[in-house]
Order: structure tokens, then C-alpha cells, then sequence
């Protein structure tokens, strides 16, 4: 396995090295997974209460219905505490392997996007599993309660509470692409602007497609989506980029 070394935008590598230097880092990836897995698994019923904690106590006791599905449950969840738990250091393997291709000038545009991603996902995670998860376990367990007796399956919450975590972690990446789209020129500030309304719509539909179909999570995942982007909006303009017609040199690639 190559030893990984930073690499200079001017300096030239085989095809071959850059094959090798990719499998290290996907390598090293891997076993930041596998290690993030193994502290999981270990710690697997601190993660289950943790999972379980927005529900009502009387609900807590989930069920099974086969003679596997508690040991594959806790697999399944612990490897998506493992992805959450790894993901920084994923995510900067990923951007050193890529960023020798970025001239000095674009590198100070791509690095503060790049050092963002993880903590918008990490804030994400945080807001659905301390405001998104609450209500939509209250409204939907409350739901015509009076006319059905629910019993909770781990196997279906679980996924439930994964899927909505990593979703809310996706979603707050949207000051990091749309920050992104306008340093890269693809669009411009007036524009976001100018078709407001149709973002707003897009919003919705990216909210109703996120987990839980309930209307009222569904209204508690735009409100962040919202502001994130008339954040981004804002973001973008205090980094300058302003619009097509300003005098901003573009970005070109050094030699």
C-alpha cells in the first residue's frame, strides 16, 4: 500500500501512481469504517437507546418477528452509526485524492465548501434526531390512536430513524452546493433570487420525498430548507459573487 504524501498541483504522477495512491485511501477509508463499526457493535445498546429515545416510554419495547432480526437490526443500525461516525474522515480522503487537481487560486475557493460538508452534516443529524424525529413519532403514534393498537417492529423503526437522520444530514448541504454553483459561475445571485419561488417549490417536493410522509414532518424539514437556502443566498453574496457581471476574474487554471 502506497504511503500517502500531499501531492503539488505542478508536480506529475504516473497513471499507475494515481491508481495506487486511490486504492490506499479507499483502503484507509474502509478501515476507518470497520474500526467506526467495531466501537459501534460494542457499544450497540447505548446506540439502540439512543435510537429509541424519541419514543414514548410505553412504545419502547419494540418487537420481532424472527429469529434473526434482533442481531440484524443491530447490524443494520450500527453500521449507520459507523457511516455517520466515519464520514469526516471519509470525506477528507476524498477531497486529498482530488485536490492536487486545484491550482492554488481554486483550492481557496473549494477548501472552506469542502471543511463545511462535515459539520452541515453533523448539525443535520443533530436537528432530526432532537426536532424532526420528536414529532413525527408523536403525530404519527398518535394518529387515529383510538382506532389502532400499534406495536412498534424494531427492524421498520430503526430504518426509520436511520434514514432520517442521514437524510437530515443531506439536506443541510445545500449552502455548500449552492455556494458552489455560483463560485463555479453556474449560476449567479440575481438569479437565485429571481426564481425564489420555484426553489421554494422544489423545497417541497424534496420534502415530501425525505422521510416520513406526514404533513407535519414534512412542514418541520422545509423550514430548515428554507433558510438554508436564503442563508446560501446570503453566503454567497458576502463571498463576493454577486453576479455574472461583476469583476471577478475567473477562476483559471495555473501553471
Amino acid at each position: 500500500m502506497a504511503r500517502l504524501k500531499p501531492v503539488r498541483h505542478d508536480e506529475q504522477i504516473s497513471f499507475v501512481d494515481h491508481l495506487d495512491e486511490l486504492r490506499s485511501r479507499i483502503i484507509y477509508s474502509l478501515v476507518a469504517l470497520t474500526a467506526s463499526f467495531v466501537v459501534c457493535f460494542w457499544q450497540s445498546s447505548l446506540i439502540l437507546d439512543i435510537a429509541a429515545a424519541p419514543l414514548p416510554e410505553a412504545d419502547q419495547a419494540l418487537i420481532v418477528l424472527a429469529p434473526t432480526e434482533a442481531f440484524m437490526t443491530t447490524i443494520t443500525v450500527c453500521m449507520y452509526a459507523a457511516i455517520i461516525l466515519a464520514a469526516p474522515f471519509i470525506s477528507y480522503q476524498i477531497f486529498a485524492y482530488v485536490l492536487p487537481a486545484f491550482s492554488p487560486r481554486e483550492r481557496r475557493v473549494v477548501l472552506p465548501l469542502v471543511l463545511a460538508i462535515p459539520t452541515l452534516f453533523i448539525i443535520g443529524v443533530v436537528f432530526a434526531y432532537f426536532v424532526i424525529m420528536p414529532a413525527a413519532v408523536d403525530f404519527l403514534l398518535s394518529f387515529n390512536s383510538e382506532q389502532f393498537s400499534t406495536e412498534l417492529r424494531a427492524r421498520d423503526y430503526y430504518s426509520f430513524f436511520s434514514t432520517t437522520l442521514i437524510a437530515g444530514g443531506v439536506v443541510f448541504q445545500v449552502p455548500v452546493i449552492i455556494l458552489a454553483l455560483v463560485r463555479l459561475r453556474i449560476v449567479t445571485v440575481p438569479q437565485l433570487r429571481k426564481y425564489r419561488r420555484y426553489a421554494y417549490l422544489i423545497i417541497a417536493v424534496i420534502a415530501a420525498a425525505l422521510p416520513g410522509v406526514d404533513p407535519i414532518t414534512m412542514l418541520i424539514e422545509m423550514v430548515p430548507l428554507l433558510l438554508l437556502y436564503e442563508l446560501s443566498i446570503l453566503l454567497a453574496r458576502g463571498f463576493g459573487a454577486t453576479g455574472a457581471g461583476d469583476s471577478i476574474e475567473p477562476i483559471t487554471q495555473e501553471n
